[in-house]
């Protein structure tokens, strides 16, 4: 399995979520639910964003078969590697575990500090857990 093409993704990204069909499922080879430590908001904006902070995030761990997938998902994140401080999210390297929080792999995510997120009205999900249902709350 080529870790490179590997994605952990716990928003609008998921199977079953608004973005999944268009940007994941045309590359998409394996899927899994996973860990990654960190912490998880819902925005106002009607989508999540993950921090470093301390806690567990509950996602998917995506394997694609191109790395096409990452130019689509870089845009709908607002994340530009030219101009990393310009950008909505930073796409960096974690650590995966599985949900016995045993260490499985290390692959892309797309993490917000915390002080975009408090900028934003970002709310704290302690359970680790964001779903497409509380973008209509």
């Amino acid at each position: 399995m080529d870790q490179s093409l590997q994605v952990f993704v716990y928003g609008t990204l998921k199977p079953g979520e608004r973005s999944f069909e268009h940007y994941c499922a045309p590359y998409l080879v394996t899927q899994q639910n996973v860990l990654t430590p960190g912490r998880i908001y819902h925005l106002p904006v009607g989508y999540p964003a993950m921090t470093l902070e301390k806690g567990w995030v509950k996602g998917v761990l995506m394997t694609f078969n191109s790395d096409q997938v990452f130019d689509q998902m870089d845009k709908l994140e607002g994340y530009y590697p030219d101009r990393p401080e310009e950008s909505d999210y930073l796409r960096i390297r974690l650590p995966i575990y599985s949900l016995e929080q045993v260490r499985l792999a290390a692959a892309w995510a797309y993490v917000m500090t915390p002080e975009k997120v408090a900028a934003m009205g970002g709310e704290w999900l302690p359970d680790g857990l964001w779903t497409g249902a509380m973008a209509f709350h």
